[in-house]
């Protein structure tokens, strides 16, 4: 694109890559923007499916505005500070929440050569931008100058820490069979993986439970259920986010949305071959890859909406249990698996 802007509309290199850059920024947030409306359009009318119901109906030809409506009504509405809160942190925690969301999408890879910035750290670089969130919700807990928020953040920052191990060494596992940090290159070794046949590591024997243990920890890290403890309603009110309203709890509610599709994405794109179809067979890749990516991060949200619908609460000992007790001796275990077997396959066994 860089290219374009200096041969078609003759702007000097320095100027060509800022409007590039800042053309392919907009690309990804304002497509991100409107599917979170979707999305969270989608999730309701799952569990209202589920629990047998009709969902948004009303507003536009199937209910398909309700969320613009949703978005238009808190838009309107005033901001309420509490009075004995910390004003300049109260305000910019809602606002790091969202960015934090946004800044991720960088180094995903929607298509072969399709990705805003094909670092060589793509897998670090998510890891440290999505680490980041955790700082959002604990200003907002802490300057909101009330125990219920400032418990509920407390929950989180040890839920998020909890589970980030163990997604930790699941990608320390993803990596050494993949060889590389870089997204593309990870989908790219995923091509044929299994019986020169199936694209995706979801398919290796070895990655499987290491591909289960990341969709659960997915859920934890996004506060999904089972594990929305941090907004548990009969003993948080409404957790973190109890004293925001107006455009600031917007904010939390998109940058939740766009957390779990970036977290579908990541299952699609780490897994289970990303934009490759699911069968190396030469007519499957007549479909562009963005179809293949956008069909997997649907099946993944409709199994977050599901889960959701039918999964009852944690109790937090079981949620730390879950991550300390079993998640991290069973990541740490297939680390030892994996490498054992590199070692043995690609050195071989010593004379």
């Amino acid at each position: 694109m860089t290219a374009f802007f200096q041969n078609t509309i003759g702007l000097p290199f320095g100027w060509a890559w800022f409007v590039a850059t800042i053309v392919g920024i907009l690309v990804i947030a304002l497509p991100l923007m409107l599917a979170v409306a979707m999305i969270i359009y989608a999730d309701r009318k799952i569990w209202a499916a589920m629990a047998l119901r009709r969902g948004p109906n009303v507003v536009g030809p199937f209910g398909l505005l309700q969320s613009f409506a949703d978005g238009l009504k808190v838009f309107l509405q005033e901001t309420i500070i509490p009075s004995s809160a910390n004003k300049v942190l109260f305000l910019i925690a809602p606002i790091i929440t969202f960015t934090v969301a946004l800044i991720v999408w960088a180094v995903v890879p929607f298509q072969l050569g399709v990705v805003l910035s094909n670092i060589n750290v793509g897998l670090l670089y998510i890891l440290a931008a999505s680490s980041l969130g955790v700082y959002g919700i604990i200003l907002a807990g802490w300057s909101s100058n009330s125990k219920y928020p400032f418990y509920s953040a407390i929950r989180a920052a040890a839920q998020m820490v909890s589970y980030e191990v163990s997604i930790g060494f699941v990608l320390v596992s993803l990596v050494l069979w993949a060889g590389t940090f870089n997204l593309s290159g990870i989908v790219d070794q995923q091509q044929g993986h299994v019986l020169g046949f199936l694209n995706g590591f979801g398919f290796n024997p070895l990655l499987f439970p290491m591909a289960v243990v990341f969709f659960i920890s997915s859920l934890a890290e996004t506060q999904r259920a089972p594990f929305d403890l941090t907004e548990a309603e009969s003993e948080l009110v409404a957790g973190y986010q109890t004293e925001y309203s107006s455009m600031s709890f917007a904010l939390y509610w998109l940058g939740e949305y766009a957390n779990v599709l970036l977290m579908c994405t990541l299952n699609a794109t780490l897994f289970w071959g990303g934009y490759l179809p699911p069968f190396d067979w030469a007519p499957l890749y007549w479909v562009p890859g963005i179809i293949w990516l956008f069909a997997k991060i649907l099946f993944f949200f409709f199994v977050f909406s599901w889960v959701k619908a039918t999964v009852p609460r944690y109790r937090y000992d079981q949620l730390m249990r879950l991550g300390w007790k079993i998640f991290l001796p069973l990541s740490l275990t297939f680390v030892f698996l994996v490498s054992g077997y590199l070692m043995i396959a690609r050195v071989g066994l010593p004379a």
